[in-house]
């Protein structure tokens, strides 16, 4: 039987523990521990003794338990089978995490279901030796990163899924602007991931979340963004969605040959003349509507006068419009006597009739959002959150003050 003279270990840094391939050891041989390293001898099982950097010989006065185990005489040369483990206590601050597929979330600020997908990386030290190797290794010779990784990928994945969630359902964060929150979200992985790989013998150092993005190919993605676009666009410009829509239309007109309705850019009314065009515009859009055989929708009632005044600007202009001649602004018509009423009106300023808000979920009438009954039928505005019975207005998708989900 062969008597190990050398025990040593000097392998790649991304081995966390590593079992010494010869089992047949003897008293006096030279057991070898580096820096950062410390070796534990097992013998039936058990772990006898642990061994910090330097040189030890292995013999029954450092491995009091030896003699008892083994039944060696004192100061004999005698051959035993016991194992000898190697612990690396480097720090390893590269170990890469990533979620395996998208997260399909709902955006809170934007409405579109989404793909999320996350990466990053952290750090780690094995703290107690002895811990590590009785609770993960097992019968395995060798524990590296790549096993390390895979042990707690589980864990990893279920926290991070959970914490990209909450932050953009409970904090109402776009999916387009979480990025701002990563070393925060970074912040509170750590602290709930820690004490569980304590658990283990394991210290986590530094976790970092490198990024939180969406893939450039997802479709509600380009969609998104292309409004985002289109909507910054018209911001710098001054102009509505509405008014662009007129435009195009008028240009589409001027260019169909022989039709009636290229006389609207035949008698000067171009793109380039902005907000100006007012009642030239609506009465040239019903000649368009009905060369086309579409019926025009129905036009609010307008006021006794053949003219109202702009909630905006205070300047009159014709009730047949659908914008204010003057400053462009929409004409929001109270249905009961034709005022014109800011684009976010919920009452008539005039008639106090309603001409905004929320549908009543009984009868369908538009109901005041301050108001707590319906004043068509008399139900009430009120409901509550079936988790947590906090009052939530019609129209919410999730409760204000527990985050749970409403159901439509």
């Amino acid at each position: 039987m062969a008597i190990v003279e050398v025990v040593k270990f000097d392998g790649p840094a991304d081995v966390f523990a590593w079992r010494y391939p010869n089992q047949e050891l003897g008293t006096w041989t030279q057991l070898i521990v580096n820096e950062t390293q410390e070796a534990i001898l097992f013998k039936g099982g058990k772990a006898l003794d642990l061994f910090g950097a330097g040189r030890h010989t292995l013999s029954t006065q450092n491995i009091p338990g030896l003699q008892t185990i083994v039944n060696l005489p004192f100061g004999g040369r005698s051959p035993f089978s016991a194992e000898v483990w190697y612990v690396n206590k480097i720090n390893s601050l590269d170990v890469k995490w990533g979620t395996a597929s998208p997260l399909q979330l709902q955006d809170p600020k934007y409405q579109i279901i989404v793909s999320v997908r996350s990466f990053g990386q952290f750090g780690l030290q094995i703290e107690d030796s002895r811990k590590f190797l009785l609770k993960l290794i097992g019968t395995i010779p060798v524990f590296d990163k790549e096993a390390m990784t895979r042990h707690f990928r589980g864990l990893l994945m279920m926290n991070i899924n959970e914490l990209i969630s909450s932050y953009l359902v409970f904090k109402k964060i776009s999916v387009l602007e979480i990025n701002a929150y990563i070393s925060e979200i970074s912040k509170h992985i750590e602290e709930r991931i820690g004490p569980v790989f304590l658990e283990f013998g394991i210290r986590i150092l530094n976790f970092f979340v490198d990024s939180i993005n969406i893939p450039d190919d997802d479709p509600a993605t380009v969609r998104l963004k292309d409004a985002l676009s289109k909507k910054a666009e018209m911001e710098i410009l001054g102009y509505t969605y509405q008014q662009e829509r007129t435009f195009d239309t008028l240009e589409g007109a001027a260019r169909n040959e022989g039709s009636g309705s290229a006389n609207v850019m035949g008698a000067g009314i171009g793109l380039g003349m902005g907000f100006g065009i007012g009642g030239a515009v609506g009465n040239q859009m019903s000649g368009l509507t009905n060369q086309m055989n579409i019926a025009p929708a129905p036009a609010p009632a307008a006021p006794q006068s053949a003219e109202v005044a702009c909630n905006s600007c205070g300047k009159t202009f014709p009730a047949s419009a659908k914008f204010c001649l003057h400053c462009g602004d929409p004409y929001n018509a109270c249905p009961q006597c034709g005022t014109d009423n800011a684009q976010d009106a919920v009452s008539c300023s005039k008639c106090n009739h309603t001409i905004g808000g929320v549908p009543c979920r009984n009868c369908g009438e538009k109901v005041d959002p301050a108001g707590k009954f319906c004043a068509n039928c008399g139900t009430s505005t009120s409901l509550k959150c079936g988790q947590c019975q906090h009052e939530v207005k019609p129209g919410q998708k999730f409760c204000l003050e527990c985050g749970n989900k409403l159901i439509d």
